[in-house]
């Protein structure tokens, strides 16, 4: 029997009210096999549209039904995002489709509300596009790009006006999918030739000689791919590659990843160690090193040793034992919005200043652990200063031993989705004198 598209949407819609979060519920439902891939896009694309838009769209809704929101049944009000959501910013499903799917989905959850969703959505449709947004600039663009005033008004007094609209818009916009040559199986140039054949569309990416950019899909998921399966590559986006260039390794060292669950940057050090040396990857938990054991295995690597590990606290067994110190800091992810949508619905003032503590002491372990004249890269996927370079700054004032290693003629490296077109990402190198 055929899956209900849009009722799946509506499962995953609804359990995200329950805060979880959109990338792992939207990863469960393309490993199941009663959903083929032409709909497995179809929810993604409804799911993630929905969390991208979900103030805007609520600021519609609103305009037609004297009902307030928060009264309204989370279910239905999920059926009424879904449904606005297609009526206008898609076109490949007539208007009164999207209507009359909405008023049958609705009858299998609450009968007794198809009307009400039947009315307010045929109003949606004549009257939307005259809707107004509010006067004031920071409510404006908070209501037409779906970012939380408080994090509106933050980057406008830090970036001014213009650059913050650049930055939310881009942060709506879907990225590409890049993926990471396994170089110590192949060649980039043959990865490329084995993935068109496939079907897919490749791109070489002009950041990172290992990173490919893919333009199309093929008809199977990517975990599904026997090429992603035979372990030939692995997801990364560019500016995540960056730091392990910007590490450097040197074969046959020692590496020391802090916080490296999935494990993408460690088995990328790995990698550029050719096989060679030890990386000690370290996470809090034994569940998050089980996924970067996962990807070891499927890369065929064997200079990784997992190590649980509290990054908050002094492992006195690692102090001065390290050529290279790699802390992917705990962040606010507010530079993967694009990636992950609903991290801007969850973050504060508050989280940030919570997470900068956490950053600095396990700066502050990281640093113990260098031998002399070894290398500590600083990394978030962040664009908040605070997180960032004023963390490092301030680190330094305390730490003469540490001087800071330019990063392609810069002192720190900083990096914008609506600048760049990679995640939003910093990272700082720094050497023990």
């Amino acid at each position: 029997m055929k899956v209900n598209s849009r009722k799946v949407v509506l499962e995953i819609l609804n359990e995200m009210d329950e805060d979880k979060f959109s990338n792992l519920l939207i990863g469960e439902m393309q490993l199941r096999d009663d959903i083929d891939t032409r709909d497995k896009g179809f929810i993604s694309k409804i799911v993630y549209g929905v969390i991208e838009q979900k103030m805007y769209l609520d600021y519609v809704i609103r305009k037609f039904t004297s009902i307030r929101l928060k009264k309204i049944d989370p279910s239905i009000l999920n059926i009424l995002r879904m449904s606005a959501y297609q009526i206008m910013f898609l076109d490949k499903v007539p208007n009164p489709a999207v209507v009359d799917e909405a008023v049958k989905l609705t009858k299998k959850v609450n009968r007794r509300h198809s009307g009400f969703v039947n009315g307010v959505l045929r109003s949606l449709i004549r009257g939307y596009e005259k809707v107004d947004l509010p006067s004031d600039s920071i409510e404006k663009l908070s209501i037409k790009y779906s970012h939380p005033e408080w994090l509106v008004k933050r980057w406008v007094s830090l970036y001014g006006e213009s650059f913050t609209e650049d930055l939310l818009s881009s942060n709506n916009e879907t990225p590409n999918l890049v993926i990471r040559t396994n170089t110590l199986l192949i060649n980039r140039e043959d990865l490329m030739t084995k993935l068109e054949l496939d079907g897919l569309e490749a791109v070489k990416s002009d950041i990172v000689e290992e990173g490919i950019i893919l333009k199309t899909l093929g008809s199977e998921s990517i975990d599904q791919m026997t090429l992603f399966k035979e372990g030939y590559f692995t997801v990364q986006d560019e500016s995540s590659m960056m730091v392990g260039h910007v590490l450097d390794p040197k074969e046959k060292s020692h590496v020391l990843d802090l916080c490296s669950a999935p494990g993408g940057k460690a088995t990328h050090i790995a990698q550029l160690m050719k096989n060679t040396g030890q990386v000690y990857a370290c996470d809090i938990s034994k569940k998050k090193l089980d996924l970067v054991k996962e990807n070891v295995k499927r890369l065929k690597l064997n200079n990784v040793r997992m190590i649980e590990n509290d990054g908050r606290v002094l492992n006195e067994s690692f102090v001065d034992k390290f050529d290279y110190v790699l802390l992917d800091a705990p962040c606010s992810g507010l530079g993967i919005i694009r990636r992950k949508p609903d991290i801007k619905y969850q973050k504060s003032e508050e989280t940030i200043s919570e997470l900068n503590k956490i950053q600095r002491e396990m700066l502050e372990n990281a640093a113990r652990y260098l031998k002399e004249g070894g290398v500590l890269v600083y990394s978030t996927c962040t664009i908040e200063p605070s997180e960032n370079g004023l963390m490092m700054d301030d680190f330094l004032k305390s730490h003469p031993e540490f001087e800071r290693v330019q990063i392609n003629d810069t002192d720190d490296l900083q990096m914008y989705p609506n600048v760049d077109e990679t995640d939003g990402f910093y990272m700082c190198k720094l050497r023990r004198k």
